[in-house]
């Protein structure tokens, strides 16, 4: 038997996660996983980057894109060596809550679509048709010196 624990090659890596905090933290996981898998590092810009950006869509869609029974899903796209495109639909056609400015000092809560944008080269929203969901997307580019060799998959 053939036994690989290394994730399947290719340039799309999709994911449903449980509408929870647990499941979200799996998300950002194993988004920093797929990316490292992709040939850039744990650590490098683009997996820091890409962890973040995932973490805040996460943890978005578990808060307030919850509909009880009903999970989320997590999407990476390779575009480039260096550019990743994340998306995250929940099952809420509504957008989240959005800061753009103005958030008192002591505020806890508001600022993580601020720290996408800053991290993403582009972002937005886009629902889908027919159906309740919306899917936040997020194109994230990082330097392309920083590719190490891809990890392969290995047999056992």
């Amino acid at each position: 038997m053939t036994t690989s624990l290394a994730p399947p090659s290719g340039d799309t890596f999709e994911l449903r996660f449980s509408a929870t905090p647990r499941g979200a933290r799996l998300a950002r996981r194993l988004a920093s996983h797929r990316v490292h898998a992709w040939g850039h590092r744990y650590g490098s810009e683009l997996d820091d980057a890409v962890s973040l950006v995932v973490a805040e869509l996460a943890a978005n869609a578990v808060t307030h894109g919850l509909v009880p029974g009903r999970g989320a899903s997590l999407r990476l796209v390779r575009l480039s060596g260096a550019r990743v495109r994340v998306e995250v639909a929940d099952t809420r056609g509504e957008r989240w809550p959005v800061a753009t400015s103005g958030l008192p000092a002591d505020e806890e809560a508001g600022r993580g679509l601020l720290l996408v944008g800053a991290l993403a080269e582009e972002w937005g929203v886009l629902p889908r048709d027919g159906a309740p969901d919306k899917t936040v997307w997020a194109e994230i580019e990082g330097p392309a010196c920083e590719r190490a060799a891809p990890v392969r998959a290995t047999s056992r």
